[in-house]
């Protein structure tokens, strides 16, 4: 029996939206068919598909990709749950907004669709996704990034350009590390998500003028063992502020919808 053709929506017209886009057309199993954005303008990687901005004008589509921050969830979150979609997001940090994360799953459980958080820049998720289910005792996630990596946050209380070493400008737990940081603590949210919650889960953020690259390091110890996972990540080559892996953690999750063996 031949493979049905999947058809994805992408929200956002982004750079990780264009990357994602990228890996549809270069797989075959997948279409493109709609791109979900707030004015409908050309998109120059959406030619075959229709550009719209009411989530209800996503007729025949498969699974939906929110490349386009919390902003995405928000505004469309709730009307495709509620009308089956298959939803994969990379905004975990959403999550952290009660309301929202009440409003979500409500409309999932109401019509029948499905939200997916990918792991995004971060890895090892599997492994304490896997590990929540066995007991997790702890769970510790260290962000640490240039100075300028946390420009617009609230670590400029401090004086970034000024630091000649290591300053840990926020600690606590993972919620309100999302909630602080909404554009730099995905991660935090994600790795609450998969392991203990926002509560349980610590965070610490870290400005160091040595840096070259953002570093993620999640420590976890349970019923499984205990690990230590650290990533060093680069940015898209075309977007300095896009996590590379996180692009391509999106592209993987919609990759394996049309995969005949999936890993992971």
């Amino acid at each position: 029996m031949p493979m049905t053709e999947t058809n994805v929506a992408v929200i956002g017209r982004g750079p990780i939206a264009r990357y994602v886009a990228g890996a549809i057309a270069d797989a075959q199993g997948l279409r493109l068919t709609h791109v979900l954005v707030r004015t409908a303008e050309p998109i120059a990687f959406a030619e075959g598909a229709s550009v719209v901005t009411d989530a209800a004008a996503l007729e025949g589509v498969d699974v939906v990709a929110d490349c386009a921050g919390h902003g995405g969830l928000s505004d469309h979150g709730e009307a495709l749950l509620s009308a089956g979609c298959r939803l994969i997001t990379l905004s975990a940090g959403a999550f952290a907004d009660e309301a929202l994360h009440g409003r979500l799953v409500g409309a999932a459980r109401r019509g029948g669709g499905r939200i997916e958080v990918v792991a995004g820049a971060v890895g090892a998720v599997d492994a304490l996704s896997a590990a929540s289910v066995g007991g997790l005792e702890m769970v510790r996630y260290v962000g640490r990034k240039p100075p300028a990596g946390w420009r617009g946050t609230p670590a400029e209380r401090h004086d970034l350009e000024a630091l000649d070493a290591p300053l840990v400008h926020f600690e606590g737990d993972a919620r309100e590390a999302a909630l602080a940081y909404p554009k730099n603590a995905n991660v935090a949210a994600t790795i609450a998500l998969a392991g203990i919650g926002f509560e349980r889960t610590t965070v610490q953020l870290i400005a160091d003028p040595a840096a070259t690259a953002n570093t993620h390091t999640v420590d976890a110890r349970g019923a499984f063992g205990a690990f230590t996972a650290t990533f060093s990540a680069n940015a898209l080559p075309d977007n300095p502020r896009s996590s590379a892996l996180a692009a391509m953690s999106m592209a993987r999750a919609i990759l394996d919808r049309a995969g005949l063996l999936v890993v992971g």
